[in-house]
């Protein structure tokens, strides 16, 4: 694509960047065959081809207004034109960087940045969100119904095992998971236990920094990933072997702590460190002995599951099927899962921002989940499962937790 940058942009930091993402666009198309929001609406501006093209209007010094900055908003971040596009241009950075952007030469209006700001202090903060949950789940009958269904119940944590083994890994907790899913990371650590692994606390870690970052507080977000690195330190150099995200939104991010802090003095060489050790569950996993240590003390249900994979997982970290193969390795059935690829229209706070749109997504990626009657459906990000989950249809939860089940440990709930 050819480019006649403005002066504001081209001799910024970033200039230099978003000239080479801008180049590799060929304007071929193939993108708009898998972005959830063209085949929703139709309109080119609301697929990553004409998203990419409202940017370089910008970029060029072009007046931008209401409408770009609507087609931008209603952009998933799923990632899944980035898996489609055939001259690999990084959309998702393009996107970061505009949205920035525009917001610093033309603010929000008011009532939007306090939105913004209300999320980014309560989504953040685990205390404080896990109050915000109890207060909503006594007030369930008063609210709206989108966001009722969001007030799900949550299954109890049970015991963590003690750490005793000599492998040993950190887990990011998380800061909206600990509330809405607490059994999720409780059953992680009991079935790596079973595999000989310990789990080890870091409770200075917080948010990894995503919610931030992605409505536009890049400082913030950046700020929150120094203070992880800082606390995970420590073990890290005491020889943890992997640093596991269980919800894969979380861990697409923390991967990326060594791209976003490149140009730190003092912090690049940790956070390369970190992206690094930075480990699905999964990709621990299925690097273990499953048929050895695992399998033989499970005893799969016979009814057919039906896995929805995320997007952070399959189009951001590229493990897109290893749950799956996880899963079958492990005895269970799976059910075929039409348009795999698509987003659920969770997004992060997608859903809270965009709710018509979020809404209209959840409905298609059930009715494909749902086609052969699953029992259960299992996910891998908490905001994934949320959001499913509050269409009141198939129960919805985290894998591992259907795999601790069958160890003996807390009932998935279903």
């Amino acid at each position: 694509m050819e480019t006649h940058l403005a002066d504001w942009i081209r001799q910024a930091p970033e200039g230099a960047e978003i000239e080479s993402i801008l180049r590799a666009c060929v304007h071929c198309g193939f993108c708009t065959a898998t972005c959830p929001t063209y085949q929703l609406l139709g309109d080119e501006r609301d697929g990553p081809r004409g998203r990419i093209y409202l940017l370089k209007q910008m970029f060029e010094g072009q007046t931008v207004g209401a409408s770009t900055r609507q087609h931008l908003d209603r952009c998933l971040s799923c990632r899944s034109c980035e898996t489609t596009c055939p001259s690999g241009v990084r959309y998702h950075r393009l996107l970061d960087l505009g949205r920035a952007m525009l917001d610093a030469r033309q603010p929000r209006s008011g009532r939007e940045q306090l939105q913004r700001r209300l999320l980014r202090a309560v989504l953040t903060r685990p205390r404080l969100f896990g109050l915000a949950l109890g207060a909503a789940r006594l007030a369930r009958p008063l609210l709206p119904a989108p966001l009722a269904g969001k007030v799900q119940p949550s299954a109890p944590a049970g015991v963590r095992p003690a750490p005793r083994h000599p492998r040993r890994m950190l887990i990011l907790e998380g800061c909206v998971q600990p509330s809405l899913s607490p059994n999720t990371n409780a059953a992680t650590a009991r079935v790596l236990d079973v595999l000989g692994i310990s789990l080890i606390p870091a409770p200075e870690a917080g948010c990894c920094g995503a919610v931030d970052y992605h409505l536009d507080a890049h400082a913030a977000g950046l700020d929150r990933a120094r203070r992880n690195i800082d606390a995970w330190w420590p073990a890290i150099t005491a020889g943890a072997e992997a640093i596991i995200q269980t919800a894969s939104g979380c861990g697409a991010f923390v991967k990326e702590y060594a791209t976003l802090l490149k140009d730190d003095p003092a912090y690049a060489p940790k956070a390369a460190r970190v992206s690094a050790l930075a480990k699905d569950l999964v990709e621990v996993l299925g690097a273990e002995p499953l048929e050895e240590r695992l399998a033989p003390r499970l005893k799969p249900d016979a009814s057919p599951l039906a896995f929805h994979c995320p997007c952070t997982l399959q189009h951001a970290q590229k493990l897109g099927g290893a749950v799956e193969a996880v899963l079958r390795r492990l005895g269970y059935t799976l059910a075929p899962v039409a348009d795999g690829h698509l987003c659920c229209g969770s997004a992060g706070t997608y859903s809270l921002l965009q709710p018509e749109i979020s809404q209209a997504l959840r409905t298609r990626k059930l009715d494909a989940l749902e086609r052969h009657r699953p029992s259960l459906i299992l996910t891998a990000n908490i905001g994934c499962q949320t959001h499913l989950a509050s269409a009141g249809r198939t129960p919805v939860r985290h894998w591992i937790e259907v795999v601790d089940a069958n160890l003996g440990g807390k009932s998935p709930g279903a």
